[in-house]
């Protein structure tokens, strides 16, 4: 089973690149069945990518309000085309819709999102983010080695 991990969001924007950062930890496995991207965006390039790949999970930073915070939330997608994002950026779900119609595949995908605080120019992570990154890393190993397990 191949998997394809996407951690994408700006580094450069404090919390918005925490899904680079767990997509650079996922990077540390060095597996042959793991591939990890790290990318300012999403792309309409990934397409060739995802149609590689048996699942493709998707890490970015979603807002939360510092006083209710969301945790660390997984979505398990479908493709469906998103008519607002036909620029040079996509969403996962629009993404998957356009490897479908160019590749005639959709692997399985999920949307890992890690809640966010912090979006001023800087690259420290706040502690709301740094902890759901540890949390979003634990909980992607859990499903790659899950899906792993079920495919032996």
């Amino acid at each position: 089973m191949n998997f394809l991990v996407i951690g994408y969001g700006n580094t450069l924007r404090s919390d918005d690149g925490a899904g680079q950062r767990v997509a650079e930890k996922l990077a540390e496995w060095e597996s042959p069945k793991l591939r990890s991207l790290k990318l300012h965006q999403l792309t309409p390039e990934l397409a060739a990518d995802i149609s590689q790949a048996d699942t493709v999970i998707f890490i970015d930073a979603v807002a939360t309000n510092p006083e209710h915070p969301v945790a660390v939330q997984i979505q398990e997608l479908q493709a469906a085309v998103d008519n607002s994002s036909l620029g040079h950026s996509c969403d996962p779900r629009s993404l998957l819709a356009m490897t479908q119609m160019l590749y005639g595949t959709v692997p399985k995908a999920y949307w890992v999102l890690i809640p966010a605080v912090n979006f001023d120019f800087g690259e420290e992570f706040s502690s709301l983010t740094r902890e759901g990154i540890d949390i979003a890393l634990k909980q992607v190993t859990q499903i790659i080695m899950g899906l792993a397990e079920n495919q032996n």
